[in-house]
C-alpha cells in the first residue's frame, strides 16, 4: 500500500500548494503567480538532480519527455488561473474528473484498463464532484454542470484536468523508461527553467521581482516539490487511473482550505462530494489489494 500512502502524500501537498499560492500570490499577474512555485522549487529539483541515478534512456524516454513539456505547460497555466480568479471549492473540484478522463487516455498509452470495480470507484468520485457544486435553492439536474460556464475558474480546471489526463499517463510512460526519482528531478527542473525563462523572454516576468516575499516562496516550493517527488515514486508503482484518484483527494483538502483560509459558502454541499469521492478511492484502493 506504499502506492497509496504517497498518493495521498502528493494530494496533501498539492492542495497547500494551491492554497498557498491562491491566498499570498493571487494579487500577482498570472503569469508571475505561476512563476513562484516554479522558481522557488527549481533549485531544489536541479540541487537534487545530482545524487540522482541516471538510468538507460531510450527513444521512448525522449519522446514522452518532449510532449510532457508543453502538455504539462498548458495545463498548470489553466490550472494557476483557475484558482486565481474563482473560488478553491468551485475549481479544484473539477480536477475529480482527470480520472475519468484516464480511463480512455490510460488505455490509449499503456494498455491499462481498470476493471468494473476500479471503473466503479472512478465514477463515484464523480458523483461527488458533481454534489459539491449543489447550490442549496437553486438545484436542478443540470445546474452543477452549468456551473462548468458560468464560473470561468471551473471550466479551466475541467480543460487543465482533461490535459493531465494525458499528461499522467505520457509521464508514466517516460518513468517506466528511465525511474521515478530520475524523471521527477529532471523533468521539472528543465521544466520549470524552459517555462520562466519564457517568460522572462517574452516579458511577462521580472526576475527580479522573485526576490521578495522569498520565505513565502520558498515554502510554496517545497509543496510543489514534494507534490512532485511523490506523484513519480506513487505512480509508478499502480495504474495510473487509481494513483490519479487517490491524488484527487487534493479536492477534499481544497475544500476545507477553501472554508479555513477564504470563508467560501455552501461547505456542507461541498465537504458531503468530498466524502463521497473519499467513499470513491476506498473502492480505487480496495481492487488494488
Amino acid at each position: 500500500m506504499l502506492w497509496f500512502i504517497l498518493s495521498l502524500l502528493t494530494a496533501i501537498s498539492v492542495s497547500s500548494q494551491d492554497a498557498w499560492t491562491k491566498k499570498f500570490f493571487s494579487h500577482l499577474t498570472l503569469y508571475e503567480m505561476t512563476a513562484y512555485p516554479l522558481i522557488y522549487s527549481f533549485f531544489m529539483f536541479a540541487a537534487a538532480l545530482p545524487f540522482v541515478p541516471v538510468p538507460q534512456l531510450d527513444f521512448t524516454f525522449f519522446w514522452t519527455f518532449l510532449i510532457s513539456i508543453p502538455l504539462n505547460g498548458i495545463a498548470f497555466f489553466f490550472h494557476m488561473n483557475a484558482i486565481r480568479i474563482s473560488p478553491l471549492s468551485l475549481t479544484i473540484p473539477y480536477l475529480a474528473f482527470t480520472p475519468a478522463f484516464m480511463i480512455v487516455t490510460g488505455f490509449i498509452f499503456l494498455d491499462e484498463l481498470p476493471n468494473l470495480f476500479g471503473i466503479s470507484g472512478i465514477m463515484i468520485i464523480c458523483i461527488g464532484s458533481y454534489i459539491l457544486n449543489i447550490e442549496p435553492g437553486k438545484w436542478s439536474f443540470l445546474s452543477p454542470m452549468k456551473a462548468v460556464f458560468k464560473e470561468k475558474g471551473s471550466w479551466m480546471m475541467l480543460i487543465a484536468s482533461f490535459l493531465y489526463s494525458f499528461g499522467a499517463v505520457i509521464g508514466k510512460k517516460a518513468i517506466l523508461h528511465s525511474s521515478p526519482l530520475f524523471f521527477s528531478m529532471f523533468f521539472f527542473a528543465v521544466f520549470n527553467l524552459c517555462l520562466c525563462l519564457l517568460l522572462a523572454a517574452f516579458r511577462k516576468i521580472d526576475l527580479r521581482t522573485f526576490r521578495h516575499d522569498s520565505l513565502k516562496g520558498i515554502i510554496v516550493g517545497s509543496f510543489f516539490f514534494v507534490h512532485i517527488v511523490s506523484h513519480g515514486f506513487a505512480i509508478s508503482l499502480t495504474k495510473a487511473a487509481y494513483m490519479i484518484s487517490v491524488k484527487r483527494l487534493s479536492v477534499v483538502f481544497g475544500v476545507i482550505y477553501g472554508r479555513l483560509l477564504f470563508k467560501e459558502a455552501n461547505i456542507a454541499f461541498r465537504f458531503s462530494g468530498a466524502l463521497l469521492m473519499l467513499v470513491g478511492t476506498l473502492f480505487v484502493t480496495l481492487q488494488c489489494l
